[in-house]
């Protein structure tokens, strides 16, 4: 499949600046792929299309405050330093992306907090806005974490066009987020709330865990017409035995295996065993995919509405069927669903 065919035109007023009042209240679109039929829901509707003995893959990562703003030594000029991940603990080296990026070079220091509560070098260039910085702190590493914590800015998408408030600190979160490493919220899981979790489980839906770290890889723009030369960055992934267990009796008994999110997605598909079940797994994973694509373990999935052109929106469309999706997004457009992190759901089963 070639890029332009996953063109449309987004209107603004569609993008989501804002989460919805509750979490469960975003809007709901239901395809059906064997019937072709579109539904319009309320999400904690989902509740009506599962049943005792389903399956849920959720993902588990937690996103940590990313976004810092500092100071560059001498020009004092002010800096956005964006943590991607740390490479290695003991020497608090960290991968990031830096803004301006012609000013930041080699040799910097950057300095962040009304008392440099964290200073860092600049040890290496890696692409032209990636760096490599060493943080210079003595500390132990729970006391580094809590001045990140403290510094750490909520890493809304650069499409929010607004401040992250402490609103998004609890909300650009999935309520079973455990495990810290994101940058990016796995954002169909956002609309899970406590009440709609326990109604699920009540009413016999088991949930499998899996965690995979969202990096920024995840929303690069896919930059050549041939899919099939297109290379995702890596990002690390952990499916636990007892999950694997979970997900594979579900699979046993004949029953839906819902992804929740194309995170979850592409961390159960990068783990299937020859017999077509999942396993167990911690690694990385460049997994792409696009239409043509046999899944192995989901058969229903649940995901936000997309950017054009977007990784996330190929895998969709490789589920769903791509004429199906592509209808199912003309129809969202004339309905005024809202697009992307914290926009409306769809349920594809």
């Amino acid at each position: 499949m070639k890029l332009s065919q996953f063109k449309f035109n987004l209107p603004e007023s569609l993008v989501a600046n804002n989460p919805s009042e509750q979490r469960d209240e975003a809007r709901l679109m239901v395809l059906h792929k064997d019937s072709g039929k579109i539904e319009h829901k309320i999400f904690k509707d989902v509740l009506d299309y599962f049943d005792d003995q389903d399956v849920m893959i959720l993902n588990n990562t937690k996103v940590f405050p990313a976004r810092l703003y500092g100071n560059k030594e001498k020009t004092g000029a002010t800096i956005e330093v964006f943590l991607l991940r740390e490479l290695n603990k003991e020497l608090r080296l960290w991968d990031v992306l830096v803004d301006p990026a012609r000013k930041i070079r080699v040799g910097n220091k950057l300095y962040f907090g009304d008392d440099d509560l964290l200073v860092a070098e600049v040890v290496d260039n890696t692409t032209s806005r990636g760096r490599t910085i060493r943080f210079l702190f003595d500390g132990t590493d729970e006391e580094f974490r809590k001045n990140i914590e403290i510094l750490g800015e909520t890493p809304l998408p650069k499409y929010i066009k607004r401040k992250a408030t402490a609103q998004d600190k609890e909300r650009y979160q999935t309520i079973f987020a455990k495990h810290e490493g994101a940058v990016a919220a796995p954002t169909a899981g956002l609309h899970f709330s406590r009440e709609l979790m326990k109604r699920l489980e009540l009413k016999g839906v088991n949930f499998a865990e899996v965690t995979l770290h969202v990096g920024l890889g995840t929303f690069r723009s896919v930059e050549v017409e041939d899919l099939t030369k297109h290379k995702m960055d890596s990002e690390q992934f952990i499916i636990e035995q007892k999950d694997a267990d979970i997900v594979n009796l579900g699979i046993e008994r004949k029953k839906k295996i819902c992804a929740v999110g194309t995170t979850s997605m592409r961390a159960i598909e990068s783990a299937v065993s020859s017999g077509r079940m999942l396993k167990p797994a911690n690694d990385w994973t460049s997994k792409f995919i696009f239409p043509p694509y046999d899944f192995s373990i989901a058969n229903s999935m649940i995901t936000n509405f997309h950017t054009p052109e977007s990784t996330l929106l190929m895998m969709v469309s490789a589920f769903g069927g791509y004429d199906y999706v592509r209808h199912a997004y003309e129809v969202a457009l004339k309905e005024k669903y809202r697009f992307y992190s914290y926009g409306d759901a769809m349920l594809i089963i």
